[in-house]
């Protein structure tokens, strides 16, 4: 889980809370516009905040919803078209699907 009040992550980070590899956030970074971590002088990539919102879209659009990155890049279009804030839907269904496997394993506990 990525520390929260941090202004910038790093690749690895970023890579773990998705459960992916940095090769493949740099394979989204070049197809994605939306993606735009800072830079230092040596290539060290920063992500902010809104680039982990647009990376996890991303990943939702392709791994969940099995897009092409072209089927992805316009739903992206059209969600920005439509200012619609998916991303943050995402996180509350992932919150309460988290919940409900706490609730569930709760049950099994008492059962036992």
């Amino acid at each position: 889980m990525l520390k929260e009040g941090k202004l910038y992550y790093s690749i690895s980070e970023v890579a773990e809370e998705f459960d992916v590899t940095p090769s493949l956030l740099r394979y989204w970074e070049k197809n994605f516009s939306i993606i735009k971590p800072k830079t230092n002088d040596r290539g060290t990539r920063h992500y902010t905040q809104k680039d982990i919102q647009n990376i996890r879209m991303i990943k939702y659009l392709l791994k969940e919803r099995r897009m092409t990155i072209e089927g992805a890049k316009k739903q992206l279009q059209k969600n920005n078209a439509k200012n619609v804030n998916t991303t943050s839907v995402i996180d509350r269904l992932n919150a309460i699907k988290a919940r409900l496997f706490a609730i569930k394993n709760e049950i099994k506990y008492l059962e036992e």
